[in-house]
């Protein structure tokens, strides 16, 4: 059985553990987790959509 090369933690840099991976602790999963949900990490995109040009959009192509 080949074991799997463990990278280190992207928190912290320590060795990541099998339990926790690809972290080397719940609390650098945490950390993680916490700056997902603070908008620290981004994920590229276009703007979103103004919700008023959606409804006219909807509107324009339901009048058929």
């Amino acid at each position: 059985m080949s074991r799997i090369p463990t990278k280190d933690c992207p928190i912290c840099g320590k060795p990541a553990s099998e339990a926790a991976r690809p972290f080397c602790s719940t609390r650098c999963a945490n950390v993680d987790l916490n700056r997902w949900l603070g908008g620290d990490y981004v994920l590229p995109g276009t703007e979103p959509a103004d919700p008023e040009e959606i409804v006219e959009h909807i509107e324009q192509i339901t009048k058929h």
